[in-house]
């Protein structure tokens, strides 16, 4: 990015400095992108470092000015990576359980983006503007979650995707095993979502600040033994909250077998979540053709519905994505 100098109109007055920003560095540069390049330094407000939220004056002069591009780290312990399609524009991987997306707290290497610059260190340039280490990545699956994560190779394949998912025109298909047995073969769990009141590291359906959250629950096979009942879902979520489909399925009675947070317990072959992102169908950044990228079932999920006698052949797959 080279060096702007922009004045501020009379119909920018009053207008908040990020959202300013980002509007001038559209659509490369989102709001919350442009808020951290002011906290970093790069923009300057009539010469004067400044704070996102300040509000702007008619003949004000904001300075955008390029940070040194970050040098591209040297991956450390960089995972596996199952890449399911590549091109120009866009990556998309079936990102293992037990790997954390990007760097963070508890988690400081060994992530998919470790992974990914391994592979593709033309990635490396889309380090966000502070040089936070999330180079294409527009859409997050728990550590614990396995399956279909898209990425993006430039920065106009980040800004359009970064838009589907905002504007929702994304469809995404999760498999998940639940305990017991889910009396209904189609429901809808429309619950708002937000952090627990006094648990930081949980979401909640009874948060003090919830958002809007919505699933949609189809019932694929039933396993109806005095043991240990558990079924087989298929959830498509409207909406794109922290933990979604686990409180929701949590709150309706029926957690993911395995999740601990969430009051599903251990046991029948799961370390973790039995949730598992099957499939993505978004539109092609480029040429705005409709692409459905699929993950197979990984092998937990595949020993234990193997050992019910669950067809998973792609044939069967295809059809509970399907299913309408």
């Amino acid at each position: 990015m080279t060096p702007r100098e922009l004045i501020a109109g009379a119909a920018d007055a009053r207008m908040r400095l990020d959202q300013f920003v980002a509007a001038a560095l559209a659509p490369e540069c989102s709001r919350s992108q442009a808020a951290r390049m002011i906290k970093a330094g790069a923009v300057t407000l009539n010469g004067a470092p400044s704070r996102a939220a300040a509000a702007l004056r008619t003949g004000d002069r904001v300075s955008i000015a390029p940070l040194a591009a970050p040098a591209a780290p040297e991956p450390k312990a960089a995972p596996p990576l199952d890449v399911l399609y590549a091109d120009a524009d866009l990556i998309v991987v079936n990102k293992a359980a037990g790997v954390a997306v990007h760097p963070a707290p508890g988690h400081p290497d060994g992530t998919l983006v470790d992974a990914l610059l391994a592979r593709f260190p033309d990635l490396a340039a889309l380090a966000d503007p502070d040089g936070v280490r999330r180079p294409g990545i527009v859409h997050r699956l728990d550590k614990d979650t396995s399956g279909v994560i898209a990425i993006a190779r430039t920065l106009a394949a980040r800004a359009g995707l970064a838009r589907q998912f905002k504007d929702r025109t994304v469809r995404k298909t999760y498999l998940a095993i639940v305990r017991g047995v889910v009396a209904r073969d189609r429901f809808t769990i429309s619950r708002p979502l937000g952090r627990h009141p006094t648990e930081r590291k949980r979401m909640s359906v009874r948060s003090h600040h919830p958002r809007a959250a919505v699933s949609q629950i189809a019932v694929l096979e039933r396993f109806d033994s005095p043991a240990a009942p558990a079924t087989l879902v298929r959830v498509r979520p409207e909406t794109g909250r922290t933990h979604q489909i686990r409180v929701h399925l949590a709150a309706s009675g029926h957690p993911c077998l395995g999740d601990a947070l969430y009051g599903g317990a251990a046991g029948c072959g799961f370390e973790r979540q039995a949730l598992h992102a099957l499939a993505l169908e978004i539109s092609h950044p480029r040429d705005g053709a409709r692409r459905q990228f699929v993950a197979p079932p990984p092998a937990d999920f595949a020993a234990f519905l193997g050992a019910r006698g669950v067809d998973i052949a792609p044939e069967a797959v295809r059809r509970w994505i399907a299913l309408e």
